[in-house]
């Protein structure tokens, strides 16, 4: 089994920024491609970020594209979502996953382990 456990929410100002962390443990060798998603209140859950083991290939949403970058470090087994000049239509809560495979996906179903998730709220 493999754990995944968010940090970093919380309170931040529009135009601010925030790190998100993912850090995944147990079997962690059967992780690979990991990503970010979210689900704001009253609303279905939806992608937001997505990164290969290497690092090498990351796709975002359009809504967060140049505002949000998604990364990584194998060494401590974590992803990491920077959060630069969030808006208010960005309060979700935020909810790491990861695979088996080392395609990256949008596609939620693709993700077999999901973390509990962080509650970030962009004031305006």
């Amino acid at each position: 089994q493999v754990q995944l456990v968010e940090s970093g929410g919380g309170l931040v100002q529009a135009g601010g920024s925030l790190r998100l962390s993912c850090a995944a443990s147990g079997r962690t060798f059967s992780v690979s491609a990991m990503g970010w998603f979210r689900q704001a209140p009253g609303k279905d859950r939806e992608f937001v970020a997505t990164i290969s083991w290497s690092g090498r290939n990351t796709y975002y949403t359009d809504s967060v594209k140049g505002r949000f970058t998604i990364s990584r470090d194998n060494a401590w087994n974590t992803v990491y979502l920077q959060m630069n000049s969030p808006k208010p239509e960005d309060t979700a809560v935020y909810y790491c996953a990861a695979r088996g495979e080392t395609m990256p996906t949008m596609r939620d179903y693709d993700y077999g382990y999901w973390g509990q998730g962080t509650r970030v709220t962009v004031s305006s």
